[in-house]
């Protein structure tokens, strides 16, 4: 996924300096991603390499397949949410985001092996930010795609376990 600059920067939280600051928040973001207990169950990996950007590396195996044999939705859902999710929440250094709508747009089964969700900001950055996602299957061939709105909690980032600057 190409994902456009960005040129809005996260307010840094210490002073240090823009690119300071957006990468030690970008670090505690993955701290957070990395220390959810949903995490446990789909192994997974959070990277962010600039606002606005974040991708969801993964494995699908068997304990994700439906009857049919293929990954079920939830494993759709779960990355591409997360993706597009943290895309936008590198945006925001001060509160967590919480998804009030996601839509999904399911292409071609995802089978078992190695998948990226790519997540990238659209829009938005006071109270309500727009992202989306795409899921590409090991050859790179995109499986599906999602858009979502996030919208600022009341809930600090600091205050949340794994989140440490």
């Amino acid at each position: 996924m190409r994902c456009g600059r960005v040129t809005n920067r996260v307010t840094p939280p210490d002073g240090r300096g823009a690119a300071v600051g957006a990468s030690a928040h970008h670090r505690a973001l993955e701290a957070l991603y990395a220390a959810a207990p949903i995490n446990r169950l789909f192994e997974s990996k959070l990277e962010i390499s600039g606002p606005g950007e974040a991708r969801i590396h993964f494995t699908v195996d068997e304990r994700y397949f439906h009857a049919a044999g293929a990954a079920h939705g939830t494993a759709y859902f779960k990355m591409l949410d997360d993706a597009a999710f943290y895309a936008a929440n590198t945006l925001v250094s001060d509160r967590f985001l919480l998804t009030t709508q996601f839509n999904l747009l399911f292409t071609r089964p995802l089978a078992h092996g190695p998948a990226v969700a790519e997540g990238r900001w659209i829009s938005g950055q006071r109270r309500v930010l727009i992202a989306d996602a795409r899921l590409l299957d090991g050859a790179g061939e995109e499986v599906a795609r999602g858009t979502g709105t996030f919208m600022r909690s009341r809930m600090p980032l600091s205050s949340l376990p794994g989140y440490q600057m």
